[in-house]
């Protein structure tokens, strides 16, 4: 199959001309000097071997160059660049295109659109490493038909540079057709310090050559070459580099990257965000695989060592703090006892003996004897079960696309990265190759998965499916060659780990790039590549549909833009034609974390390595708003009208002087009554708000103007009526607790045994499909699957002293407990989460038994409630959100927590026998052993004028009440003790009720 290449693609023209037309104004003319022969440079006198040499040239001035390119910059909605900004001794630019749009082809066709329009014949392409450079050259291979039939049959000539072939840096300066040559920026970097240096450690191209007769550099710079720069936050990440590329004398520098750390007179823009709204690339959905319920025994990851102010480590262990299991880092040191860090039983025994810092061999090593290596993990799941099912999943989408795919041309890849090529390709005593541990897995899982029914069609005809298992798979690594080790002894073949930057990864990298076309066939029957993680820039394929990143512990991270950035091309059928929309194209990322820190990962990295701000409006970002047209040509707001919307919106409140989005701007555009300058025309305030509109991200907001101040109702509050209901309810009581041992102990086996079920910890695999915006990244509701873990349990707490602990029962009352339970084989199956439970079950027997043995008893006349607290509190609430008008309460406004709360309050409101009512505020509290007891409401209830009833309620949404927590319950019970108290001394009877709407109460109230 050949990849055919669109021509006709907006974006990709107009990222085009916003590089063409910088040099608008231009003849076509070109420069020449001459190239001696090297025979008259030694002799002086042999005139005939000289030759012409073709050098690009450039008329435009300072001042035409800059309005061109701020016209350009206007009709992209960019910041304009200055005079200051434009140099010509040192023209820069910059074009930012997202991953898999074609930033390749944009600047090979540029270079042949400036030959055409202006005659310029020499460029030199400078990539940062070897795969790079072999994925342009298979770029300039596969589009010379597309661009010669694009350019009138041009003839054109391209290389890569290479040290042992100087010829073709002669060729270079003398050949008057267009010349394009490729090449590393190791290959130039390391020059002489000056003159008169003789040092070795230099490369080849600045040393004078005899056959040329020149330094090969000498004659690069006379051509005055177009320089670019692929990817040059790579390229150029050191000085040195910097001043290697501008000792070429480049006319013009031209940087290409989806990263740009400096962005110089940037000219198109095509970011993530972009490349994202017009469906350039992949959608993206994030999955991920992490155990739950599986703590069963010490979990200690070592994070990091230091030496300095005295020897200490940071690790990871898991923590109780306020009842609850957590996972947090510790800083730790010598003799430090995790079991008094933790407060828990299974770190018996890690007390912390050594910490070694030498580099390279950093760990800690505890008291019985366990050692915890700088990255490892002591006490997870086994790793391998996780990996096993990232692998099978990963092969599970595979098959599922391929079942949607392949009926219409478009073969599936998927990518593995791995980081250790030990785990997929081993070598035995005798050379042979074997499976490692990742490729024993992919055959078992694929083996399975491919006997499912639903996959039938996809294997019509094949009569083996386990041994195609072996034939679908393969990597990509550097292979040493044989060689004779000083012993005599063979040593054989092996794949090792590759850097992506040496020439030892020619190999890897001439597979990859040079059978792109190949993977995409049908007639390949390679679906699954595995990789090292230096796959990096440099190579992608747009089949691949599926990334997984195995990782061991303690490896170092891959970006997860570079992860990502292997799929995002948008996928090719048989013909080679590419395929739109995101029905077909989506890119699954299994990756190494879970989706939630994936998502927010990738969402920092695009902010420090593009420079995207997410929320933000720029002084530019409307100059580019079209407001009327001249002819054919638009007419732009431009930057000057830009800068004024700009600061229209700082003072509406919309932003801040930084241009971050504020909440009134997201609320006005959610009820679409933003405000903007009168002046403006409708066409125009469109095209504002949508700009607006894609910056501001979600419109879910608690609108902070709308925060006031409740006001008291002092008509209520003063009221008799109030007053009668607050003196029936005020009063303050004391508890005191009697309950019986034995019926507890008996109550807790009897629960634990009818109620508690364990299984094993679980697998879980989640996966959400990722939304890029210029708010910001999001992502939908996860799916959910789970599978079992089958690993036994080889080390069991002691459970009796956790107990102890958690629920300050004596030893002997777990003892008994324990004994009087039916499954304690659950114990064995997931150990922590028994204890769990059981905790749970018994505090919550504590509960009840406390409750059922409570008795109130009012303290006195003296201890009250004050009426007048009301006035001295400070209520605070939303207009719209959380507050409504309220002529019954002590308040101008109910502040309500729910739905249901509202519901009351208006209901309070329209119903004549509520008298007054009050939503009882945060400081009314009633004792509890279970805690503090706050209730919803008080209020007087009158019937036929004549009887009054008061009413304190607990409103808690159209649940039963036993489906409420059990301290719920416990603390509603108490509460009606408590007022059941008072009633008795006060004589008059205050009923504390459960209801979940109007008719409830009513129903209690007539009854």
């Amino acid at each position: 199959m050949k990849i055919q290449f669109e021509s006709e693609l907006d974006y990709q023209r107009d990222a085009l001309h916003a590089i063409v037309d910088i040099f608008k104004g231009q003849e076509v003319c070109a420069s020449n000097f001459t190239v001696y022969s090297p025979e008259f440079l030694a002799k002086q006198k042999v005139l005939e071997f000289n030759q012409i040499g073709y050098a690009n040239k450039l008329q435009l001035t300072e001042a035409q160059i800059l309005d061109n390119v701020q016209k350009i910059q206007l009709r992209n909605g960019l910041k304009p660049s200055t005079l200051d900004d434009i140099s010509a001794k040192h023209y820069d630019f910059s074009t930012e295109m997202e991953t898999g749009t074609g930033k390749t082809y944009v600047y090979l066709r540029s270079i042949l659109e400036m030959n055409r329009l202006y005659g310029f014949t020499k460029f030199i392409i400078v990539v940062p490493s070897i795969p790079i450079k072999e994925g342009v050259y298979k770029s300039l291979q596969i589009t010379e038909s597309h661009f010669k039939s694009l350019y009138n049959n041009i003839h054109y000539s391209y290389f890569i540079y290479d040290s042992s072939r100087l010829n073709e840096i002669r060729d270079f300066a003398i050949n008057d057709r267009l010349q394009i040559m490729v090449i590393n920026i190791d290959a130039f970097r390391k020059s002489f310090e000056n003159e008169k240096d003789e040092s070795k450690n230099v490369n080849i191209i600045h040393r004078y050559n005899d056959k040329l007769g020149y330094k090969p550099l000498s004659l690069i710079q006379d051509t005055r070459p177009i320089v670019i720069i692929d990817e040059p936050q790579t390229t150029l990440s050191t000085e040195l580099a910097k001043k290697s590329v501008k000792n070429l004398h480049p006319m013009v520098m031209l940087r290409y990257s989806a990263t740009h750390k400096e962005k110089l007179n940037l000219m198109y823009k095509l970011d993530a965000v972009d490349a994202y709204r017009e469906q350039l690339v992949k959608q993206i959905e994030v999955a991920s695989v992490k155990a739950e319920d599986t703590a069963s025994r010490a979990y200690i990851k070592l994070l990091s060592v230091f030496n300095k102010n005295g020897i200490t480590a940071k690790v990871e262990i898991d923590v109780m703090e306020n009842g609850e299991r957590r996972r947090k880092t510790k800083e730790i040191k010598k003799p430090q006892d995790l079991l008094q860090t933790t407060k828990l039983q299974e770190y018996e025994g890690f007390q912390v003996r050594d910490i070694y810092t030498l580099q390279g061999n950093e760990y800690v090593e505890f008291n019985n004897d366990i050692i915890v290596k700088l990255g490892e993990v002591y006490g997870n799941v086994d790793d391998s079960l996780i990996k096993r099912m990232m692998i099978s999943k990963t092969i599970e989408e595979h098959l599922n696309k391929e079942l949607v795919l392949n009926p219409i041309g478009i073969k599936v890849l998927s990518l593995f990265f791995i980081d250790a090529v030990k785990h997929y390709r081993i070598y035995d005593t005798d050379g042979n190759m074997q499976n490692g541990d990742y490729a024993k897995m992919f055959e078992e899982e694929y083996k399975k998965l491919v006997k499912k029914p639903k996959y039938r069609t996809l294997f019509e005809g094949i009569k083996d499916l386990d041994s195609e298992a072996s034939e679908i798979h393969n990597g990509y690594f550097s292979i040493d060659k044989k060689a004779k080790a000083s012993n005599k002894k063979e040593k054989f073949e092996f794949f090792k780990d590759t850097s992506g930057s040496v020439a030892a990864d020619e190999d890897t990298y001439n597979l990859i790039m040079k059978d792109k076309e190949k993977l995409l066939s049908f007639d390949s029957k390679l679906r699954f590549i595995f990789s090292h993680s230096a796959l990096k820039e440099g190579w992608d394929n747009p089949n691949v549909f599926q990334i997984c990143t195995l990782k061991e512990a303690g490896a170092s991270e891959i970006r997860r833009r570079q992860e990502i950035g292997r799929g995002l091309r948008l996928a090719v059928n048989q013909q080679g034609e590419r395929i739109r929309g995101f029905d077909v194209n989506t890119l699954t990322v299994m990756a190494s974390e879970s989706y939630e820190d994936f998502v927010d990962n990738l969402q920092k990295e695009m902010e420090k390595e593009t420079g995207i701000v997410f929320g933000v409006v720029q002084e530019h970002s409307f100059n580019n708003i079209v407001i009327g047209m001249d002819g054919s040509e638009p007419v732009l707001l431009g930057q000057k009208e830009s800068g004024k919307l700009f600061n229209y919106l700082v003072q509406q409140q919309y932003i801040n002087s930084k241009g971050k989005v504020q909440d009134k701007l997201k609320d006005d555009l959610r009820t679409g009554n933003i405000a903007l300058p009168d002046t403006m025309e409708d066409h125009i305030k469109s095209q504002v708000v949508e700009t607006l509109k894609q910056t501001a991200g979600k419109l879910e907001i608690k609108r902070n103007e709308d925060k006031q101040q409740v006001k008291v109702n002092k008509r209520v509050l003063l009221s008799d009526d109030f007053k009668e209901l607050w003196d029936k309810i005020k009063y303050k009581t004391t508890y005191s607790v009697n309950f019986n041992a034995q019926s507890l102990i008996e109550a807790c086996s009897k629960n634990i045994s009818s109620k508690l079920i364990v299984n094993r910890g679980k697998l879980v695999y989640e996966k959400a499909n990722l939304k890029i915006t210029k708010g910001g990244l999001m992502v939908s509701e996860a799916e959910t699957e789970y599978g079992i873990i089958k690993q036994e349990v080889d080390i069991l707490p002691d459970i009796v002293s956790y107990l102890q602990n958690e629920t300050q029962l004596t030893r002997k009352s777990i003892v008994e407990i324990l004994k009087g339970c039916t499954n304690l084989k659950y114990f064995k199956v997931n150990p922590q989460k028994f204890i769990e439970g059981c905790i749970d079950i018994i505090n919550e027997q504590m509960r009840l038994h406390i409750v059922d043995g409570i008795v109130y008893n009012k303290i006195g006349d003296n201890e009250f409630y004050s009426q007048e607290l009301f006035q001295n509190e400070q209520l605070m609430g939303y207009l719209k959100t959380n507050m409504q008008p309220s002529t019954k309460s002590p308040y101008e406004h109910v502040i309500f927590d729910s739905g249901i709360e509202s519901d009351l309050a208006k209901e309070f409101e329209r119903n004549k026998n509520v008298k007054v009512y009050a939503k009882l505020p945060a400081w009314f509290k009633i004792d509890t052993p279970l805690g503090s007891y706050n209730p919803d409401w008080a209020l007087l209830f009158e019937i036929d004028g004549k009887e009054r009833l008061f009413f304190v309620v607990e409103s808690k949404g159209s649940m039963n009440f036993e489906f409420l927590r059990p301290a719920e319950q416990g603390k509603i019970e108490c509460g009606k003790k408590h007022f059941k108290e008072l009633s008795e001394k006060s004589g008059n009877k205050i009923s504390l009720e459960y209801v979940s709407n109007m008719d409830d109460f009513t129903n209690i109230a007539l009854s």
